[in-house]
């Protein structure tokens, strides 16, 4: 995203010198979106637009209003999906404004350094007290322990803006006065809130304390884990299964060094030699329609799989997610060792 808007937009009765003198600014950019007197986008203004508006012979004292783009591509905050914004990449646009419903700049998007923007509202679980890392952790919370001296929930936090989803939420108990000290003084655009437990509640009851996501979708995930998952393409898998829940899995393979009967009550029927067998962990990544928040109670120790054993026995549409891309919990020594290890070779990007 990109914070200052006025600095990327201009009004359209503005000279061609006004727009070069703003171009100058945003070297990187180059581009403008041209404003009327209401400060409704209208038009855009590119490097090349003035180059050659110069080339014809356009006075540097002239208005914009003589040779600014009227057909251009934008989105509105409440109506797009991955397709438009797909076709946006598509035709090599990078810089790209949102409007809202009075088509007013809210936000402009440079896609160099975002991936997409996913509808949704994500809560980092960051209140655990981290005792199995102990000494490590008796003044500092496990989330911001350093991985590769970045703390462990930096990454994803950043990994997430990197799929456009800015609401993020906290779940904070265990020194928490530190996490929000470090979130608030992130140089980011992030919109951080926080959600303190008075006691704990489990491993996604925090979450029936917000009352006001502004997206249909929640993403729910523990802060003390290291993954590149691409959470586009978990959403998409969401999407396509119209599923009330997805839960990102982790494949677990085990082998059998003998070989295993398969037996009825009377004899062998078979054998297998030395087989394999693939299970699915649950990976602690959980996204799910907002409605499904009435099934979380208010006030009440509930874990993210007391969720799942609702949502099964309701009959509602549960499905999971194999990650194929790193993902590592970092829950005990051994781990965060490992961790020290594995993220230089990590791509985040």
């Amino acid at each position: 995203m990109l914070n200052n808007i006025s600095k990327h937009t201009i009004n359209k009765n503005s000279s061609l010198i006004d727009a070069l003198k703003k171009l100058n600014d945003i070297p990187k950019y180059l581009v403008l979106f041209v404003l009327d007197s209401d400060n409704k986008l209208i038009g855009t203004l590119t490097d090349g637009d003035v180059r050659r508006a110069i080339i014809n012979g356009v006075n540097v004292n002239d208005t914009l209003d003589k040779f600014y783009h009227t057909e251009f591509y934008y989105l509105n905050e409440n109506n797009f999906t991955q397709d438009d914004i797909n076709r946006a990449k598509q035709k090599d646009i990078n810089i790209l404004p949102i409007v809202d419903d009075n088509n007013k700049i809210i936000k402009i998007i440079n896609f160099k350094k975002i991936k997409t923007i996913l509808p949704i509202d994500a809560v980092l679980m960051a209140g655990g007290e981290g005792t199995r890392l102990r000494p490590m952790t008796e003044n500092t919370p496990k989330p911001l322990l350093k991985v590769g001296g970045k703390p462990i929930i930096e990454y994803n936090i950043d990994r997430l803006n990197q799929y456009g989803i800015q609401n993020q939420y906290l779940s904070i108990k265990y020194l928490g006065e530190q996490i929000k000290d470090f979130c608030n003084n992130k140089d980011s655009d992030i919109n951080f809130k926080f959600v303190e437990e008075d006691e704990p509640l489990g491993t996604i009851g925090s979450v029936s304390l917000i009352n006001e996501f502004k997206n249909d979708n929640i993403l729910v995930m523990n802060s003390d884990l290291l993954t590149n998952i691409d959470y586009a393409d978990i959403f998409n898998s969401f999407k396509e299964k119209d599923a009330d829940i997805i839960v990102a899995s982790i494949p677990y393979d085990v082998n059998l060094p003998y070989a295993i009967f398969e037996t009825d009550e009377r004899k062998v029927k078979s054998f297998k030699e030395k087989p394999s067998y693939t299970y699915y962990a649950n990976a602690g990544i959980y996204i799910f329609k907002k409605e499904i928040l009435e099934l979380i109670p208010k006030n009440q120790h509930f874990n993210a799989t007391d969720l799942m054993q609702v949502v099964i026995d309701k009959g509602l549409n549960l499905v999971h997610y194999p990650i194929r891309s790193y993902w590592l919990d970092i829950g005990k020594p051994k781990d965060f060792e490992k961790a020290q290890q594995d993220v230089v070779h990590i791509n985040f990007d």
